[in-house]
Formats: C-alpha cells, structure tokens, sequence
C-alpha cells in the first residue's frame, strides 16, 4: 500500500493511494482524491472528495464526495502549530491516517487486502520455471493456509536443496503443525545432523527446539 498526502495553506489537501484501500471499514477505489473535514463537538466528519486541484474549500460540492467516516477526536498533550497530515504504524497492509492541528488529534484506519496480492502473486510464480516453494511453503505456514500445499512445496524445495538445513526447519515445522509429530521428529534429527556438518549453531538450536516439539 503505497499512499501519501498533502497538505497546503492555499489549495485543498491532496491523498493518493496506489491501491484499494478501506478507509474507516468503507472500500476506496485508488486514486488520488481532496480530503475535507467538518468539525464537531464530539465528532468529526472525514470527506474523500473526488475533487478538481480546487482552491482550498471553495469550490467544494458534496455531490462530489465519494465517501464520508465520522471520527472522534482525541485531545493532544502538547499543541501541534501547523496542520499536519501524516501517516502512522504502517503495515503492508494497514495504516493509520492522522490529522493534527493545535490539540486535536483525528486517525483514521487504512487497510488493504495484502493477502490476496501475495496468493495471487504466489500462483502466478508457480507457472513460471523458477518455482519459489520455499516461499511459498512458508507464507501458507505462517498465515495458516493449506498445509498439505505448504508440505508439498517445502519437500519440493527439500528436493532442490537437500544440504540446508533451513529448508529441513520449514519441512519440519509444517509437518508438526500438520499433527505428525513422529516424522516432524525424523526431520528435525535430520536437520541436526545437517546443521552440525556446517557447523551453524543457530539451526542446530532451532532444528533441537522443534525436536523437542514433537515431544509434548
């Protein structure tokens, strides 16, 4: 998610996404777009306006909106003197849009569908020659997807690559997150022993971590 924004003193703040985002829970196509705020006591309401380069509010029209959130604002501890726009605790796929001007504070939740990009760019990948298994393998481990894919592709990487043992890790760790300790277990010592050959303490610990593991 690549975003950014622009504030002025004279021209309508600009924001610009590379991707589609929700904003506030509500789906934003990208874009670049004008951002707008009414203020509240209590409550702010945040404008995405579709927008024309226009000076400040003035030629602002509703009609144009493409979406509206309403956001309660905080209170900041020390005064900010400019108006600031500027993006926080970013994710590849989330975000934090804030707004800061004296003591008050607006932020706003960005989020943008991460997972299917890497699936999508996953399955691509695989019809090409260079088949990324270990990659592969790992991301449906660590994001729980189908582990018999994620073993399929971690012995196919196993295969390519019979000496590391960082492959063997992976191997290991999908087949004890599968429920087969006793071949998670063999994998392991194998790991072991391969990790001692190349004298790597840190796999030697990891592949002994797993080992242990498959014992509870």
């Amino acid at each position: 998610m690549v975003l950014y924004g622009e504030p002025s003193a004279n021209s309508a703040t600009t924001i610009a996404f590379t991707e589609a985002v929700k904003i506030g829970g509500k789906d934003l196509a990208a874009g670049e777009y004008e951002l707008f705020t009414i203020p509240g006591e209590s409550e702010w309401t945040v404008i995405i306006n579709k927008g024309s380069k226009q000076w400040g509010a003035y030629e602002y029209k509703e009609s144009d909106d493409i979406l509206r959130i309403k956001v309660k604002p905080t209170k900041l501890k020390e005064k900010v003197e400019t108006f600031t726009i500027q993006f926080a605790d970013v994710y590849p796929n989330t975000a934090k849009l804030q707004l800061m001007w004296e003591n008050t504070a607006l932020t706003v939740d960005l989020s943008t569908d991460f997972d299917a990009k890497v699936m999508a760019g996953i399955d691509e990948a695989m019809k090409g020659e260079k088949k990324p298994y270990f990659q592969a393998a790992y991301y449906y481990l660590e994001t729980g997807k189908d582990l018999s894919k994620a073993l399929e592709w971690a012995t196919a990487a196993e295969t390519a690559d019979p000496k590391a043992p960082w492959v063997k890790l992976l191997k290991g760790r999908v087949q004890l997150k599968s429920g087969d300790k006793k071949a998670a277990a063999a994998t392991a010592e194998e790991g072991i022993k391969l990790a001692t050959e190349i004298k790597n303490p840190e796999y030697i610990r990891l592949h002994t971590g797993l080992l242990a593991e498959t014992k509870k």
